[in-house]
C-alpha cells in the first residue's frame, strides 16, 4: 500500500517511522527538512509539497499541532485536497475541533476522496512504541482499509461514527489529563512546601487508587524540579484546554476546574514556557 505522510513533529515522525518498519511505501512531507532525513535514510520518498504525496498515496495520514496548521497543509493549490483523487482517502490525526475535521470531510468528499479524523492519545514513547490510543471517525469504509495501517502506529483503536465525534472525545481525553497533571503539580507543591518527602507522596500516589502511568513518567521530574523533554509540548495542552472550553460554550456544560487549569496554563505560556513539555505548568504552581 502507498502511504503517505504530512507533519512530522514529535509524534508524526514516530508514527510515519513504524509504518516504514512495517514495510508499508511511504512519501513524507514537512515544513522542515530536518525532520525528514532519518525518515528518508530509512527508505521514505519525500515529496515537495501536501500535494505531491496526495498524488501518490492510496491513503495520506496528517499529523498537525493546530486547526490552523491543518488548513495550511489542506488548502490552497499545493494542499492536500488538491492532490486528492476518486476513491483515495485522507486521515488527519492531528487534535483539532469538530468543526476542522467537518470540513475536511466535505472537502474531501468534493473531491471524491474519502475523510476520517483519527486524534491520538498518548506522546512520544507511545508513539515510538506503537503503543497509541487512536480515536477514529468518519468514512466507515476508510477507517476498514486504513486500519492494517492503524494498527501499526496504535494500540487500541476505536471508531467512534461520525465525524466530529473522535475529535470532540479526544478534547474531553485531554482536558481529563490537564487536570490531572495540575492536580500533581499542587499536591507536591504541597508537600514539599509542608517539609514532606514528594518520593514517599509518590510512592503513595502509585499504591493507590490514582496510580496512573503519567504519575509514575512524570512526577519524580517535577519533584526534582529538572528540565522536561518535551513530550507534549505545554503550548498544544493549552491548545486542546480552550478548544474543549469552546466546545463546552457551544454545548451549554460548564466546566469549573478546567476553566481554573486552563488559567493556569496561559500563565504558563505567558512565562515563555509553551516549548517545554506540559509538565512544566509546575513551575508556576510552584516557582
Amino acid at each position: 500500500m502507498n502511504i503517505g505522510f504530512v507533519g512530522l513533529g514529535i509524534m508524526g515522525s514516530a508514527m510515519a517511522a513504524n509504518l516504514l518498519k512495517a514495510d508499508f511505501r511511504v512519501t513524507v512531507w514537512n515544513r522542515s527538512p530536518d525532520a525528514y532525513r532519518l525518515l528518508e535514510a530509512g527508505g521514505a520518498k519525500v515529496a515537495g509539497t501536501p500535494r505531491a504525496v496526495a498524488e501518490v498515496s492510496e491513503i495520506l495520514f496528517a499529523m498537525m499541532a493546530t486547526p490552523a496548521a491543518v488548513e495550511s497543509v489542506r488548502d490552497g493549490a499545493e494542499g492536500i485536497i488538491a492532490g486528492l483523487r476518486t476513491g483515495s482517502g485522507y486521515v488527519d490525526m492531528s487534535t483539532v475541533d469538530a468543526e476542522t475535521s467537518r470540513e475536511s470531510s466535505r472537502l474531501s468528499h468534493a473531491a471524491g476522496g474519502l475523510f476520517l479524523e483519527a486524534p491520538v492519545a498518548g506522546s512520544r514513547k507511545p508513539a515510538e512504541d506503537a503503543a497509541l490510543t487512536i480515536m477514529a471517525a468518519g468514512d466507515r469504509v476508510l477507517y476498514d482499509s486504513s486500519l492494517p495501517a492503524l494498527e501499526k502506529m496504535g494500540r487500541k483503536i476505536l471508531f467512534l461514527g461520525e465525524t466530529g465525534n473522535a475529535a470532540r472525545m479526544k478534547l474531553a481525553n485531554n482536558l481529563v489529563m490537564g487536570g490531572m497533571l495540575t492536580a500533581l503539580c499542587e499536591g507536591l507543591a504541597l508537600a514539599s512546601g509542608s517539609g514532606l518527602d514528594t518520593a514517599q507522596l509518590l510512592e503513595i500516589l502509585d499504591s493507590g487508587a490514582v496510580s496512573n502511568p503519567m504519575f509514575r513518567l512524570k512526577g519524580p521530574l517535577i519533584a526534582a524540579g529538572t528540565e522536561f523533554p518535551a513530550a507534549f509540548p505545554l503550548k498544544h495542552m493549552q491548545k486542546d484546554l480552550r478548544l474543549a472550553l469552546r466546545l463546552a460554550d457551544e454545548i451549554g456544560q460548564p466546566l469549573f476546574a478546567t476553566a481554573a487549569v486552563n488559567e493556569l496554563y496561559k500563565s504558563a505560556l505567558a512565562k515563555g514556557l509553551g516549548d517545554e513539555d506540559f509538565a512544566a505548568v509546575c513551575r508556576v504552581v510552584r516557582p
